[in-house]
């Protein structure tokens, strides 16, 4: 079966180079319909955007630059955004002119063939492979596959409550997310289904343990630590502390029944960390019921697709 990826997975495969070394071989590639990449190293004033081949140039004009550019549901700003990034593109024409050869390509025909033969037969739980393109304060936007854009919202990338999507993503990451709900042909994501439940995060830690944390929030009643991306603790109320500090703490207890983690801080100080590699208990598959909660708690947090 054919695999549709996020932008830049491609690029440096042996197929891709093969099909970019030459004229000829691009036009191979467009005989048999074969998505490529290739480096995208300007946008003109028209916004056609210019990619780097070994033998010459491409040129993707701008209404092929993406699904939606000539319907104006996408807007520009999606390819001037491209400029020294990887792009996806299936090749449409090769010109000669003065001795200068330049493929017409077009990202467009790349991304609608990735609607019709992949993104439209998603389901709800299935998980995908997705790459982290853009990131707002109300969530985090994924290439799920030829620069097709989603949105993961932010308080579905994880249990641990965060301030911002950088607090646990950064551009260009590859993460694997699940579907959430599909509207309008629309791909809503979350994230966090996938990165374990409170009892498979808290055998991660012991009572006695002293183990490094994020500083989540300040309350009157006590200060949340994430010891892990779906499990955070409770300390002590402590008036020299603030969000977004990282802390060494004490882990005093787990108590399942009551899905809590009583800690200790030991130390305070700025966190200069860059987010960390992420943990995922599921990367594949389909998930059809996701329970983090534990059997002994009163308090019940499901996920159904």
């Amino acid at each position: 079966m054919k695999k549709y990826l996020p932008e830049g997975k491609i690029f440096n495969s042996p197929e891709n180079g093969y099909y970019l070394r030459s004229p000829e071989a691009m036009m191979e590639a467009q005989r048999n319909g074969i998505i490529l990449e290739g480096h995208a190293v300007m946008c003109t004033t028209d916004h056609d955007l210019v990619v780097e081949l070994p033998f010459g140039r491409g040129i993707i004009p701008r209404i092929e630059g993406a699904v939606g550019i000539a319907e104006g549901t996408t807007r520009d700003i999606a390819l001037l955004s491209r400029v020294n990034k990887t792009v996806c593109f299936k090749v449409t024409d090769i010109l000669h002119h003065d001795g200068n050869i330049t493929a017409v390509l077009s990202r467009r025909l790349a991304q609608e063939e990735c609607i019709s033969e992949y993104i439209s037969r998603l389901h709800c739980g299935d998980v995908i492979p997705a790459k982290v393109t853009h990131l707002e304060p109300f969530g985090a936007f994924v290439d799920i596959g030829c620069g097709v854009p989603s949105l993961i919202p932010i308080d579905a990338i994880s249990v641990s409550r965060i301030s911002h999507p950088n607090d646990r993503f950064f551009n260009g990451q590859d993460i694997f997310a699940v579907v959430k709900n599909i509207e309008d042909g629309r791909i809503c994501l979350s994230h966090k289904e996938l990165l374990g439940t409170w009892e498979q995060n808290a055998a991660l830690f012991s009572p006695g343990e002293t183990v490094g944390g994020v500083i989540r929030s300040t309350e009157p009643y006590g200060i949340f630590i994430e010891l892990a991306p779906n499990l955070a603790g409770l300390a002590e109320p402590r008036n020299d502390v603030s969000a977004g500090q990282a802390a060494s703490v004490y882990i005093k207890a787990l108590i399942p029944e009551k899905m809590k983690v009583k800690l200790i801080i030991v130390d305070v100080f700025e966190n200069l960390c860059f987010p960390s590699k992420i943990n995922y208990f599921i990367d594949s598959g389909r998930i059809d019921r996701w329970e983090y909660s534990t059997k002994s708690s009163k308090k019940t947090i499901v996920s159904v697709f």
